[in-house]
């Protein structure tokens, strides 16, 4: 098995794991923990929030980690990690402890990341990498595809869902401890780089963008809920759409090499935004939800596709470190995102809330790329 197939393979497996089950399927199941343990949106807010937080933290520590100890060791650990917060989830007996473990599960999907843009870079020929980098991003539309099935199996089983969850993830530990290489390449520069325009232009793209999308990942539950009166069975199929439309991120390599990165990055915008408002709307139809979920999945995994490449061109001779910064940024955006949507669901309302977060993801699109390598 070729380098890049391999390695793309584990890295899409391990993404799917932590962003789609750890991260992301906390939104999918949260109208039945509501239920369940009377959270209300503000604090699920400040949980999602929290989760957002705890990547923050840890995906900063695993491009250190990486640099140092090599993208084998990071990676099992991500996997891990991710197992002892879906644990954590699972057997939550109060939102206290179920916010502590949103958060352990959350530094996964932030200890994931860096280690596979640089086995990638120690690997896989560079023809080849941009290539795999964004088909390793495009798990996170399997895991999300895979958690809407689960929740449609196990319906109102949320607790079993992330037992489930949780012994996948000890499966991709061993597959990472075993496929990954284990050298952490050339040595690091070490400290954090000279902040450059384009890492100035990527860091408020990506903050912009990250707060928006937080409006579906964290409350796209809640909104089907409260406008279509939809249970843990519709939300499943809307979150396997999301998963669906998601696949189209693997393109995201190729479309940026034919047009460039601000056409891409603005266009997917767009359609981030429209997907937020048709959803929240008040005169959504079933119909429309489900497509406007392919939408929203097709745009964030494209736009997470274009701000990795973005990332490692920026800082192209330290690709951990470039990933760290972008989706740093981006994490910082849905750490406060989410409780603001939730203070304004809370308050106003969800109109007034999905208008704000689609404006700021409109707002994103003025931030331009400029001129990169390789582009």
């Amino acid at each position: 098995m070729s380098p890049a197939l391999r390695i793309g393979a584990m890295g899409f497996g391990l993404i799917a794991l932590c962003y789609g089950f750890a991260r992301f399927a906390f939104g999918l199941f949260l109208p039945e923990i509501d239920r369940d343990l009377g959270l209300g949106p503000s604090l699920s807010g400040v949980i999602s929030g929290g989760a957002f937080a705890g990547y923050c933290i840890a995906i900063a520590a695993s491009a250190a980690l990486t640099e140092r100890a090599g993208p084998r060791m990071v990676a099992t650990a991500a996997a891990i990690v991710a197992a002892l917060g879906m644990v954590g989830i699972a057997l939550a007996p109060s939102p206290t402890i179920l916010a502590m473990a949103v958060i352990v599960a959350g530094l996964s999907t932030g200890l994931a990341s860096p280690p596979m843009a640089a086995a990638v870079a120690i690997a896989v020929r560079n023809d080849r990498q941009d290539i795999t980098n964004t088909t390793i991003n495009a798990g996170t539309s399997a895991g999300v595809a895979l958690s809407g099935l689960v929740a449609l199996a196990m319906s109102g089983q949320w607790r079993l869902a992330f037992g489930l969850f949780a012994f996948a993830a000890v499966l991709l530990a061993i597959a990472a401890a075993t496929s990954l290489p284990s050298a952490a390449g050339r040595k690091a520069a070490g400290g954090f780089p000279a902040i450059t325009g384009s890492l100035r232009r990527l860091m408020g793209a990506t903050f912009l963008a990250g707060m928006a999308s937080t409006a579906l990942w964290s409350f796209g539950g809640q909104l089907v809920s409260q406008r279509l009166g939809w249970g843990p069975s519709e939300t499943g199929i809307l979150w396997s759409c999301i998963g669906v439309g998601g696949v189209l991120g693997a393109w995201s390599g190729s479309l940026v090499s034919r047009f460039g990165l601000d056409p891409v990055h603005r266009t997917f915008l767009a359609l981030m935004a429209a997907s937020i408002l048709l959803i929240g709307s008040s005169w959504v139809t079933p119909a429309l939800a489900l497509i406007c979920g392919v939408l929203f999945g097709a745009a964030y995994v494209m736009l997470t596709g274009v701000y990795l490449l973005w990332s490692v061109r920026a800082v192209s001779d330290r690709p951990a470190v470039g990933l760290m910064i972008g989706f740093l940024t981006f994490a910082v955006g849905q750490t406060a995102g989410a409780p603001i949507f939730g203070l304004l669901m809370a308050g106003p309302g969800a109109g007034p809330a999905v208008l704000c977060f689609a404006a700021l993801a409109v707002s994103a699109g003025i931030i331009r790329a400029g001129k990169l390598c390789r582009e």
